[in-house]
């Protein structure tokens, strides 16, 4: 990668996605995304077992021979195995992994690999920390509160200030996360409002699902969010392909571009904490009573709890944002 400056969303892409990216690149990360963070997929078999409850309830009210569970950013296909895995008997699945990287080689033959979400799928369409990575422009309002681009070093992540924000972008701005006071920071989300539309679009009819760090309009965080990871730790941001580079997603002006890109679709916007609840994860500690009649039961539902826990919890995987549209299907009560 060449030593110069670029908008953040041009250093990102490749980064990422290049041939030598850090998505992509078999050396710079040869375990994938699981070696550099820890998602809820990871954390817990609890998570798919509850996306194997969402995809059951979707194709008994769609009522169809086949149903499709499309994976986007599906990493090395972790969360569709245990999907699969998780399945009742008699559900015929068309599981669709969508990725950028190769196919990993032991995975199951079921699963289609490819680039782009599939067309006029009927099922679910599941997007697990996806709409993080994809890259953005930031802004940052200069000392006279103007926004501007900024420009990034692709060696050592050196910034400095670029030309004024003009267009669509200072109209999403001043739409979903206005600037004024000087250092401001804002991710400009409309690549992943695009994105999400577009996914979204795919289904024929079913459920698409968006789930990730998120903020909404009005409670956006003054600097930014964008960051770095490699290797389990938060890193500094350096857009050179040797780490994973992600921004919190405003899920809000996501919903948003899906209703204007005219897709019949009704919308929910909660957290983890409340959808796994509805998906039947708790963390709920099992009765003392069970450890004296099922001392090995107690021990796994102990460990289930903890690990209910975990997926639920404030301040942590629970307050990740679910961006839910039904598309073609009646609208329900949350």
């Amino acid at each position: 990668m060449t030593d110069e400056w670029r908008g953040w969303r041009e250093a990102a892409q490749a980064a990422l996605y290049g041939d030598e990216g850090f998505y992509r690149s078999p050396v710079r990360s040869p375990e994938g995304p699981a070696g550099h963070f820890r998602t809820s997929v990871h954390a817990s078999p609890l998570f798919a077992t509850a996306v194997a409850r969402l995809l059951t309830g979707i194709a008994r009210e769609l009522d169809t021979g086949t149903v499709a569970l499309v994976d986007v950013g599906a990493g090395r296909g972790e969360l569709l195995t245990g999907v699969l895995d998780a399945l009742p008997e008699g559900l015929d699945v068309a599981p669709y992994a969508v990725e950028v990287a190769a196919r990993p080689p032991d995975l199951d033959p079921r699963i289609e690999w490819c680039a782009e979400p599939p067309a006029g799928v009927t099922g679910l369409l599941f997007a697990n920390e996806w709409l993080d990575n994809v890259p953005v422009e930031v802004a940052e309002a200069d000392a006279e509160g103007v926004p501007r681009y900024v420009r990034v070093r692709t060696s050592d992540g050196a910034e400095r200030l670029g030309s004024t924000v003009t267009g669509a972008d200072a109209a999403w701005l001043e739409r979903w996360w206005p600037l004024s006071a000087p250092g401001e920071r804002a991710e400009i989300g409309r690549p992943r409002d695009a994105a999400w539309a577009g996914a979204v679009g795919s289904l024929t009819a079913g459920l698409a699902v968006a789930v990730d760090y998120t903020h909404v309009r009005g409670a956006r965080p003054p600097f930014g969010t964008l960051t770095g990871f490699r290797g389990g730790r938060e890193v500094r941001p350096v857009p050179d392909g040797s780490c994973d580079l992600t921004a919190h997603v405003a899920l809000d002006a996501c919903a948003a571009a899906v209703a204007e890109a005219g897709i019949d679709a009704s919308t929910e916007l909660t957290d983890q904490r409340a959808a796994l609840h509805r998906l039947g994860v708790g963390g709920d500690r099992p009765p003392l009573s069970l450890a004296t009649t099922d001392p090995a039961g107690y021990v796994r539902a102990l460990a289930a709890a903890g690990e209910a826990a975990e997926l639920t919890a404030r301040g942590g995987l629970g307050d990740f944002g679910w961006l839910l549209h039904r598309v073609g299907l009646p609208a329900v009560s949350p």
